[in-house]
C-alpha cells in the first residue's frame, strides 16, 4: 500500500513540463551551479574520485555534472569472447527470459515486448523467446551508456509517452511502465542476433541523446517516428559510448539469443559498466 500512495501523485503531476523546467534549469550558467551540485553530490554520495573532471567548481552546468565523462581506467570493458558487458552503472531491477513476447517488470506486471518496441511486430518478432535485463540508474551513478557487444546500428525509434517516475516504488505499482513512459529505442545486428537497447525517459530526465542522432528529446513527440539506417553507416565496438540520459533513468536491454547464463540477475544487485552482464552457455 505504501508503494501506491508514493506512485499516485505521479498521475497527476504534468510530466513534461516539470521535465522541461528542469531540463532548462540544469543548462543555466549562473553562481548558484556549483554550490548546489556540491549540495546534490553531498546528499547521493556521488563519487567524484572517478570522473575525468573531479572539481566541483569546474562544472558550468548541471548537465555537464550529470553527464560527466570518466576518467581512463576507471571502468574496465570484459572483452572476452561470449561476454555481454554490463551497458552502464546501476542496478538490477529485473533479468530473465522474455516469454511469448512478455517483458517481467515486478510483481504481476508484465508488457509487450511489441509495445515497448513501438508497435512492429516485424521489429519485435525477434525477441518473443529471447531475454532482457532491465537496470536502473540513480540520481548518483554514471548517466553515460555504452554498448554491450560489437554492433551495427539499424533503427533508432522515438516512442512518446508518459514520464512517470522509474523509481522502484513506481516500477512496483505502475502496470506496463516501461511501454508507456517516453523512450528511445536502439536495434542493433549483432554476431548474437537482434539487439535493442531500450532507452526509458522518467520525470526530470529531461534530455536523451545518442552518439549517431545527438539530443532525441527534448522537444517531446507527438508521433512514433522511426529512422533507419543503412548497413554499416553506424558501427559501434564493444565498450563505445552510445547514448546518456540526464538525471537517472532506466535501460531496457533485449536479445534475441536466449542462449546465455547470467552474470548478474538479482533483482536490487548493483552493477558497473563494462562488467559481464550474460555470457554464452
Amino acid at each position: 500500500m505504501n508503494d501506491y500512495l508514493k506512485a499516485y501523485p505521479f498521475y497527476l503531476i504534468p510530466h513534461h513540463l516539470v521535465s522541461r523546467i528542469i531540463y532548462r534549469l540544469t543548462r543555466i550558467e549562473s553562481a548558484w551551479v556549483q554550490p548546489a551540485i556540491k549540495k546534490f553530490a553531498n546528499a547521493f554520495s556521488v563519487d567524484l574520485s572517478e570522473a575525468k573532471v573531479t572539481d566541483i567548481n569546474e562544472f558550468k552546468t548541471f548537465n555537464e555534472f550529470f553527464t560527466r565523462e570518466l576518467k581512463d581506467g576507471a571502468r574496465t570493458i570484459d572483452n572476452n569472447d561470449g561476454v555481454l558487458a554490463c551497458p552502464v552503472d546501476g542496478t538490477i531491477s529485473q533479468a530473465r527470459g522474455i516469454t511469448d513476447g512478455r517483458i517481467f517488470q515486478a510483481k504481476q506486471h508484465s508488457y509487450s515486448a511489441t509495445t515497448l518496441l513501438g508497435g512492429d511486430e516485424s521489429l519485435s518478432a525477434p525477441f518473443k523467446h529471447g531475454i532482457f535485463s532491465t537496470i536502473y540508474l540513480s540520481p548518483r551513478d554514471y548517466h553515460r551508456i555504452h554498448i554491450p557487444c560489437d554492433a551495427t546500428l539499424t533503427h533508432q525509434i522515438y516512442i512518446p509517452g508518459r514520464l512517470f517516475s522509474v523509481a522502484p516504488f513506481t516500477v512496483n505499482v505502475v502496470p506496463g511502465l516501461f511501454a508507456r513512459n517516453e523512450r528511445v529505442v536502439s536495434l542493433f545486428d549483432t554476431e548474437y542476433g537482434r539487439m535493442a537497447m531500450v532507452l526509458v525517459g522518467a520525470i526530470n530526465v529531461a534530455a536523451i541523446e545518442t552518439v549517431w542522432g545527438g539530443l532525441v528529446t527534448p522537444p517531446p513527440g507527438k508521433s512514433i517516428t522511426t529512422t533507419t539506417y543503412e548497413a554499416g553507416e553506424v558501427i559501434l565496438k564493444k565498450g563505445d559510448e552510445m547514448g546518456r540520459f540526464n538525471m537517472g533513468s532506466t535501460i531496457v536491454l533485449l536479445m534475441e539469443d536466449a542462449d546465455f547464463k547470467w552474470v548478474k540477475s538479482e533483482t536490487g544487485m548493483a552493477v558497473r559498466m563494462g562488467e559481464a552482464l550474460l555470457e554464452k552457455k
